[in-house]
C-alpha cells in the first residue's frame, strides 16, 4: 500500500489573513486554485447542513511537490472554548526548521503573532544543539521555530 501524507488543515477565522501570515513568515507559497468547497458531498463528509468552505492551499518551504498546510473558513464557525494548549490532548502545533530563530520570531511578532515563551537553547547528545521557541499565530494556533547545529 502507497500512503503519502497530503495536507494539514487548519481552520481560521479569517483564511485570507492567516494565509498572509504563513506566507510573510515562513515563505509559504499558494497553491492555486483557491477553494470554494459546498453542496450534497460536502455536507455528507463535515456532517454539515449547508456547509460551505473557502481558502487555500499552502507550498511549505522547502518542498516542490509535497505536503501542503490548508486553510480554511466555513460560513458557519463555533468559537473555540479556550486557546490551544501545549499540553493538552490532540494537534498541539505545526513545526518549521528555520536558519535564525530570532529573525523568524522577529517576522512573528510583526505580523501579529506573539511569543508562548522564551527561546531556548539545548543539547542532545549525539544529535546536536537545539534552538526552539513555542509562538502563536494570530489567531492563537501554536507554531514551533527550531533550528539544529
Amino acid at each position: 500500500m502507497d500512503v503519502k501524507f497530503a495536507h494539514t488543515n487548519i481552520v481560521a477565522k479569517d483564511w485570507q489573513k492567516l494565509a498572509q501570515f504563513y506566507i510573510n513568515v515562513f515563505g509559504c507559497e499558494p497553491v492555486y486554485p483557491e477553494r470554494d468547497f459546498g453542496g450534497a458531498w460536502f455536507d455528507q463528509i463535515t456532517n454539515l447542513k449547508s456547509a460551505r468552505v473557502r481558502g487555500v492551499h499552502l507550498r511549505l518551504p522547502g518542498y516542490v511537490d509535497g505536503p501542503t498546510l490548508e486553510i480554511f473558513t466555513y460560513n458557519k464557525q463555533i468559537e473555540r472554548n479556550e486557546a490551544t494548549s501545549i499540553n493538552k490532548p490532540g494537534f498541539a502545533h505545526i513545526a518549521f526548521l528555520v536558519e535564525d530563530i530570532r529573525l523568524i520570531c522577529d517576522k512573528l511578532l510583526k505580523n501579529g503573532g506573539s511569543m508562548l515563551g522564551e527561546i531556548a537553547k539545548i543539547k542532545i547528545s549525539g544529535v546536536g544543539v537545539l534552538t526552539i521557541a513555542y509562538a502563536r499565530d494570530p489567531e492563537g494556533n501554536i507554531v514551533e521555530v527550531q533550528n539544529w547545529n
